[in-house]
């Protein structure tokens, strides 16, 4: 039986106040992680950005959208690491159109 790959795409926004080498760093553990997994297709790193509404008394935060190809039920896990890990404002992972 083949193994079923789907296309997903994820966006994170970390703490723009982090110092510049934690968020390369934060994002190579996501890369990497994601690589790991599945495939990588794209990494867009949209910088800095306002927020549209302050969260947790923070009004800016760096962006990232990652495009990927894994198995269904690696994003389950990747939100699950999001979570834990410090630094990480907001994210958002879906399964992209074919």
């Amino acid at each position: 039986m083949a193994e079923i790959i789907n296309k997903y795409e994820t966006i994170y926004i970390l703490d723009a106040a982090l110092e510049e080498e934690k968020l390369a760093a934060l994002s190579k553990k996501f890369q990497d992680l994601i690589a790991a997994n599945g495939t990588v297709e794209s990494v867009e790193e949209w910088g800095n950005r306002k927020l549209a509404y302050p969260i947790d008394y923070k009004t800016e935060g760096f962006y990232t959208l990652v495009k990927f190809s894994s198995a269904p039920e690696f994003p389950k896990e990747l939100e699950r690491i999001y979570g834990i890990t410090d630094g990480v404002i907001r994210t958002l992972v879906i399964r992209a159109e074919d």
